[in-house]
């Protein structure tokens, strides 16, 4: 399960503005499209989404921009999953040496799944609208927040970042 750092933000690194990340994020998640058949808009919301605008200290800390959990290897972040109810729990998470690996590592998980299932996220790459990609994600267990894919879809949807999808 994906879930969300809770922030405790140190001021270790750059503070973007809204624009200066999704261009940031975009520069990254656009040529990916080709190669790994992920919506760079649904990348780049769910960055937005999981790091704070690259606020938390899981992005500031971790260069982890997706909420990519790392197994029993990576540093404890405190975190809230939904399980019928929102739950607060300790968590390791992967730590990348930038933004560019984080999102890198982000289109390998779409693009090949986990261990257990390789197809995981078929629904994310196959879908035809970042509407039905959104919902993909939280379908294949991405995230515990039941409200995700409309969370994604809003951002989206605010900031036009169909644009990058074009």
């Amino acid at each position: 399960m994906i879930s969300q750092a809770v922030d405790n933000e140190p001021a270790n690194q750059k503070n973007w503005t809204k624009d200066e990340f999704i261009n940031e994020v975009a520069s990254h998640a656009v040529p990916l499209q080709a190669s790994h058949g992920i919506t760079p808009s649904v990348t780049i919301a769910q960055a937005i989404l999981e790091s704070n605008w690259g606020k938390s200290s899981l992005s500031r800390q971790e260069n982890n921009y997706f909420g990519i959990k790392g197994g029993s290897t990576g540093r404890k972040y405190a975190t809230r999953e939904y399980e019928d109810e929102w739950k607060d729990i300790h968590a390791s998470f992967r730590s990348y040496p930038s933004l560019e690996a984080s999102v890198k590592d982000y289109a390998e998980l779409i693009n090949g799944g986990t261990e257990w299932d390789p197809q995981l996220y078929s629904g994310v790459q196959e879908a035809s609208s970042y509407q039905e990609a959104a919902r993909a994600l939280y379908s294949a267990g991405y995230a515990t927040d039941p409200t995700y894919p409309e969370k994604i879809i809003e951002i989206i949807e605010i900031y036009d970042l169909d644009r990058f999808d074009k």
